[in-house]
């Protein structure tokens, strides 16, 4: 671990990424679901906007200069300003939404299941499917995601696993276990949930719902250098 910073432990965070010299932050829970702007060293929200109460926030990702976030059951994603975090837009799209991420020009998407859908990102149409794999067995309950260096990291809920997947093929290319990231948990935190890339492109942040602290980390082996 290179460095832990205080996190909002009220926060049931559902995505996170770092942009624009801050981070985004997604919220969960209904009454509680918001889209934030967070500033990483002292966990201060610089600015939020609240989904109404029927509305359970999920996965976040912005790209092409519009920040996209999910909702778990309702099939609406909402589109903001990322620099006011003012609702611009939204779009329709069918089963759970979970985690989300993009390579740069599409969106990628979870929903609970092995599943991986590229989108269009002004209609959400549909460009693809991937199913995960490891070992010819389906990774079930992708959550949270990133795009690192030309691969999709997830996070498989309820557990402290990440998972490296290509996203032409589904196939994992390596989990990895940070069970030992915060092994002393708070009795309110919940299960680990949220990668970044930090602020130098070298490092990943990594927190959970309710969780205190975001912990900064590099990975050890040379295959697993990360890079923007």
């Amino acid at each position: 671990m290179a460095a832990r910073y205080p996190h909002d432990s009220a926060a049931y965070t559902q995505g996170l990424f770092w942009a624009d010299s801050v981070l985004f932050e997604s919220t969960g829970k209904y009454g509680h679901s918001e889209v934030r702007r967070v500033d990483l060293t002292s966990g201060r929200v610089l600015a939020r906007h609240a989904l109404a109460p029927d509305r359970f926030g999920e996965g976040l990702a912005l790209v092409g200069g519009r920040l996209y976030q999910l909702t778990w059951k309702e099939g609406v994603a909402y589109v903001y300003d990322p620099a006011t975090l003012a609702l611009v837009d939204s779009l329709r799209y069918p089963g759970d939404g979970w985690g989300l991420t993009t390579d740069g020009k599409q969106l990628i998407m979870s929903d609970g299941s092995d599943s991986l859908r590229f989108l269009e990102p002004s209609t959400f149409h549909v460009e693809r499917v991937v199913h995960a794999r490891y070992n010819d067995q389906p990774i079930q309950k992708l959550n949270e995601l990133e795009w690192v260096a030309g691969e999709v990291l997830a996070n498989v809920y309820e557990t402290n696993w990440i998972v490296r997947i290509d996203p032409r093929t589904g196939t994992v290319r390596e989990t990895i276990d940070f069970e030992d990231l915060y092994p002393k948990r708070a009795g309110y935190a919940e299960v680990m949930n949220g990668i970044s890339l930090g602020p130098d492109g070298k490092q990943l942040l990594l927190t959970g719902k309710m969780w205190p602290a975001l912990f900064e980390v590099r990975l050890k082996s040379p295959s697993d250098t990360i890079r923007r």
